[in-house]
């Protein structure tokens, strides 16, 4: 049981290696181009709204967590809005609208044009999350997308998409969605950000 266990192991590190490997080979120049567009936003007075279900949800709320406290280094807080971060307007949404408004609702409430929505999905399908992209292109805010398999729907409208393709579970998108999400905070704070004293 134990070696079938380790081997077991060992091949799940592997996949998530190539899964890992493959992204980065492919889009790494976007994660870069995503950084310098949050160092843009939120040095000229925008935030970030996040957005996810589950897993995802709780990846928006240490994204953040990293955006509102500190990465790497020393720097003033940072606005961001993890939408999944208020119950009690969640249920209330949920119970008298629906569940796929849930993250729409809010990015009308707080989504400004110069602001970014990061709509985090690993099937790209999230009816929740594709309103709330929706949301966000009609109000006229840049949208960026953390997806993984085909990037469904969310992935096909957003501004940017982060697309881990040959994620084939959640647990190994979301693996790299968490580095994605933490080389964007790191790469902002150390490239992209200006009026650091605040």
């Amino acid at each position: 049981m134990e070696k079938q266990a380790l081997q077991r192991l060992q091949e799940q590190l592997q996949e998530s290696q190539r899964v890992r490997d493959d992204f980065f080979a492919r889009q790494a120049q976007d994660v870069v181009a995503v950084a310098k567009a949050m160092g843009d936003c939120v040095s000229n007075g925008g935030k970030l709204l996040l957005c996810g279900n589950g897993g995802s949800a709780s990846d928006s709320l240490h994204f953040s967590g990293e955006m509102i406290g500190r990465f790497l280094k020393e720097r003033r807080p940072l606005p961001a809005i993890a939408l999944a971060a208020d119950v009690a307007s969640l249920t209330a949404i949920g119970n008298d609208y629906g569940y796929d408004q849930v993250f729409s609702r809010g990015v009308e409430a707080f989504g400004r044009k110069e602001d970014i929505l990061f709509a985090i999905s690993t099937s790209g399908k999230s009816p929740n999350v594709l309103k709330a992209a929706e949301v966000a292109k009609r109000i006229g805010m840049k949208t960026v997308a953390l997806t993984g398999g085909s990037g469904g729907p969310i992935g096909a409208m957003t501004d940017y998409h982060l697309n881990v393709a040959l994620g084939k579970i959640s647990g190994t998108i979301q693996e790299v969605h968490i580095q994605i999400i933490h080389l964007l905070v790191g790469l902002m704070d150390e490239f992209y950000l200006r009026d650091t004293k605040g």
